[in-house]
């Protein structure tokens, strides 16, 4: 495989991949803003207390969608090391997203429900970012490339076979 292919091949990948992480995400999305609007005006929960509940909700839905769709071909072994690994980095992007929305509402007073959910959205696309990198860095680990388990096995293809010997029992 040439070294123009072998990139191509690997930027077609990483393009599905990124449809599908924001397939995924962007079901996330909807799941959290509906569950932050409902949460806020249906009960007195603080704005970013609502928003943490949301983003707690999003980040259940979208752990199913991640391993379920978007890297159901990666690495399967150690499922509990998977999720600790999720929840710690989903942790840190729920801190991400609702840092922003608490320094915009506390901070600024901007609070109008408008602006709490453009201030969300502009959370949850920061903390998108980074949970894009460390999902796919740390948590859904990509198994062996294909490239390298086919040139290993061309190798071995291509090896004169020994004969076999006639005292072998």
């Amino acid at each position: 495989m040439s070294e123009r292919s072998a990139l191509r091949s690997r930027l077609e990948a990483l393009v599905r991949e990124v449809a599908k992480f924001g397939a995924v995400g962007g079901a996330g999305v909807v799941v959290n803003f509906v569950v932050f609007n409902l949460v806020r005006h249906l009960t007195e929960v603080p704005v970013v207390r609502a928003s943490i509940i949301a983003t707690v909700v999003a980040t259940g839905t979208n752990y199913l969608g991640y391993r379920y769709f978007t890297y159901r071909d990666r690495d399967k072994q150690g499922r509990t090391k998977e999720l600790t690994l999720f929840l710690l980095f989903s942790a840190i992007g729920l801190v991400i997203e609702n840092g922003l929305l608490y320094v915009a509402t506390y901070g600024f007073h901007w609070d109008s429900p408008l602006q709490s959910n453009i201030f969300k959205f502009l959370g949850i696309g920061v903390a998108t970012l980074f949970r894009f990198w460390s999902y796919r860095t740390w948590v859904f680990r990509a198994l062996p490339a294909r490239e390298a388990v086919e040139t290993a096995e061309s190798f071995l293809a291509d090896r004169p076979q020994r004969p076999r010997s006639a005292s072998r029992k």
